[in-house]
């Protein structure tokens, strides 16, 4: 996780063959630097997928695709809805449900529940390992719960804490926004998930998207291992992705 939040989100994924990111919310510069202190480089990339057009997912896409050439694969409706400073020299046309692969990584998008055009989260699958990444969604329908499952890891929305949300300075439209079922997932909602549906199949479940102002690293972790130590899966690693700097890179 390059880093994940409101001010900008990029996942970095690699197999034997490829590299890839997900999202592009962060400059140019500071996706450079990111990658950089996990020894990678922006001319090895094959590809950037991209989940839909807020800002903190493609921030960054225009600079990084025109001056690297690197192709973007992405809906055809969410590139409708880019603005139109953002140039994208080499695009691939994917579509929820149609699977595609590129060299030994099979790509899965699937849709979410979002206030986007065209929102996907994906699963990945090579060499037997599957990682999914969701985020951006205001709750888990039953299309989601099935791309969960079977995965060795879990990137997942873990946003806000209600109570911090309700009583905090956001006003009333953006709270119900937030909370809406195109909004974004509380701790309590992954929590339920965890706790009453989870597979037990994942080794890490990285708890990405947390609001700065409405929720707080400890108490999302908290409540995920809680849920989990219920489900009987207290050796299911639980991990905080951060946004201002890099996680550990994680490998299978």
């Amino acid at each position: 996780m390059l880093g994940s939040g409101s001010g900008g989100n990029c996942t970095f994924l690699a197999t034997g063959k490829v590299k890839i990111l997900v999202d592009a919310g962060f400059s140019g510069r500071e996706t450079e630097r990111r990658l950089a202190g996990i020894g990678e480089r922006l001319e090895s990339l094959s590809a950037i997928l991209i989940t839909h057009e807020h800002s903190d997912h493609v921030g960054g896409l225009g600079r990084l695709a025109k001056k690297y050439r690197i192709p973007v694969y992405i809906t055809a409706a969410t590139r409708a809805a880019l603005s139109p400073q953002i140039e994208l020299p080499v695009v691939e046309t994917i579509a929820p449900g149609q699977e595609f692969q590129i060299a030994d990584l099979t790509i899965e998008p699937f849709t979410i529940p979002h206030d986007a055009v065209d929102p996907v989260a994906y699963r990945f699958t090579a060499a037997g390992v599957r990682v999914a990444l969701a985020t951006d969604l205001g709750y888990l329908p039953e299309n989601v719960k099935h791309y969960l499952r079977g995965c060795q890891a879990m990137i997942l929305e873990s946003n806000h804490d209600l109570e911090m949300l309700r009583s905090g300075p956001y006003p009333w439209h953006l709270k119900q926004r937030v909370m809406g079922r195109t909004g974004h997932l509380s701790n309590t909602a992954l929590g339920e998930f965890l706790r009453d549906e989870f597979d037990g199949e994942a080794q890490t479940v990285i708890l990405a998207h947390l609001s700065e102002q409405n929720n707080h690293p400890q108490i999302a972790q908290m409540e995920a291992a809680a849920a989990l130590e219920t489900r009987n899966r207290p050796q299911t690693r639980v991990v905080i992705s951060q946004q201002d700097e890099a996680s550990e890179l994680f490998e299978y």
